[in-house]
């Protein structure tokens, strides 16, 4: 499989690309679907951004717009979940992390098995041969006791894999979310978090460090402190990186200048991810495409990094 990458990548063959299996490890399910299929089930058109945005207000705002309030209740949201396995299946993702937010079990009259029962069945139906990750997601704009209120029934199932906090990261000092972390912790499962996206390269080793994060999402901070990233590189902290995302949200000029490259060379484990694929408009696959095109980084190293997903 090797060689059929790198050969994709070296002509640009899209469809080779798609046939290589991937990871996909930072997708927000909700903006993470296949846009031919919400056209056909809901009659949405989502077109993806044509201009960078400045802010995460701008983004929040150009979201609810385009979304048109279809994935605010929980058969929205299922639709959505649906979606992003579909979009998934046709990339050649078989390393799938997705999930729910624990503030939606109040869409689904307070229970998180029928919340889980209903993705694990879409999951059945629409994709069983994709490794999915169930993750579930905090985020930084809830209270503390509401976060730990609605997580523990969902701890509860040992279905749930990984922990992510998403959300402004200057919403809530980092060192409130300690006591969730813990629990989830306790829990076994994998530790995540946005951190170093808006914020320093020290905001992502405090971080790491207070929430014993496994993996960081985004972290492109990190490549502004030598130091950092060798802490990275020591703790096997992997770094799962959105490209276009960090783009169309102004935090890089372009992707030939995109910081991976810097924190590929200092040893961080790095893959590459879509974030939100129906507003950037980019499959993990155009990712890869991208970057080698920009000459970010070669063949066989985009290769290695696509390794790095498949894998804990």
């Amino acid at each position: 499989m090797a060689a059929d990458f790198q050969t994709a990548l070296e002509t640009g063959d899209l469809d080779a690309l798609r046939r290589v299996p991937k990871s996909d490890l930072h997708n927000h399910f909700v903006m993470g679907g296949d846009r031919d299929f919400l056209l056909a089930r809901a009659g949405l058109d989502i077109a993806p951004l044509e201009r960078p945005l400045a802010s995460m207000a701008e983004m929040h705002a150009w979201v609810d717009g385009a979304t048109g309030g279809l994935f605010k209740d929980a058969a929205g949201r299922l639709i959505a979940f649906e979606a992003t396995l579909v979009q998934a299946l046709n990339d050649g993702v078989t390393r799938l992390e997705i999930g729910e937010d624990v503030w939606a079990i109040t869409l689904n009259g307070g229970s998180a098995q029928a919340l889980t029962d209903n993705l694990q069945a879409l999951h059945r139906r629409v994709a069983p041969d994709i490794e999915w990750i169930p993750q579930l997601g905090v985020s930084r704009h809830c209270p503390i006791a509401a976060i730990e209120h609605w997580m523990e029934p969902f701890l509860g199932l040992g279905v749930y894999r990984t922990l992510d906090l998403s959300g402004d990261e200057f919403a809530q000092p980092i060192e409130r979310f300690i006591p969730v972390y813990r629990r989830a912790q306790a829990a076994g499962l994998r530790l995540k978090a946005h951190v170093g996206e808006w914020g320093s390269a020290d905001d992502v080793q405090r971080a790491v460090e207070l929430l014993e994060l496994d993996e960081v999402q985004h972290g492109l901070a990190a490549a502004d402190s030598p130091a950092v990233m060798r802490f990275l590189a020591d703790h096997r902290i992997r770094l799962n990186m959105c490209p276009t995302s960090n783009l169309m949200l102004g935090r890089v000029h372009d992707l030939a200048t995109h910081p991976i490259r810097k924190l590929y060379d200092a040893g961080v484990r790095v893959t590459v991810n879509t974030d939100d694929v129906l507003m950037f408009g980019q499959s993990v696959s155009r990712e890869f495409l991208g970057l080698f095109r920009a000459g970010l980084l070669t063949a066989a190293e985009l290769d290695e990094i696509r390794l790095n997903g498949l894998s804990d």
